[in-house]
């Protein structure tokens, strides 16, 4: 599935644990700050992180986040930006680590995931989810 969310603002949240999880792996995991189950981390989708990210594809989910999706989310978790800075870091001007206090402790979704072992499109949880990834938000505020 081509997947076109280069120049994008990417929620990623980490859904499979690490038991018997490869080394390589478990580092970029690391690099994303996603060291815990239901861990949030905002990511730009530059060519590096895109790679990261389809590394890892079997343990989070992920998709695109508007700006108002995503200042409604801080606000929720009592992270205050302004407007200015929210839209520098939606456009890719301003990384999100600079003003976020990444990764964003997450409580798991009401109703649970569907299924850890199965990709988005199959009726799982794991993988790229487009929009529907600000419904998952939702669930886990």
């Amino acid at each position: 599935m081509k997947t076109d969310v280069e120049n994008k603002l990417l929620a990623v949240v980490r859904v499979r644990g690490s038991v018997k999880v490869r080394h390589e792996i478990k580092e970029t995991l690391s690099r994303l700050n996603l060291d815990r189950v239901n861990n949030l981390s905002f990511v730009f989708g530059t060519k590096s992180n895109i790679g990261m990210i389809k590394k890892c594809n079997d343990f989070v989910t992920y998709g695109e986040i508007d700006e108002e999706k995503l200042s409604l989310l801080l606000s929720r978790k009592k992270v205050e930006l302004s407007k200015e800075d929210l839209k520098e870091i939606s456009t890719g001007r301003l990384r999100p680590r600079e003003k976020i206090s990444m990764p964003i402790k997450m409580s798991p979704p009401k109703g649970g995931y569907k299924g850890t072992k199965r990709s988005f499109s199959r009726g799982g949880a794991l993988g790229y989810r487009g929009d529907a990834i600000s419904a998952l938000l939702d669930k886990m505020n």
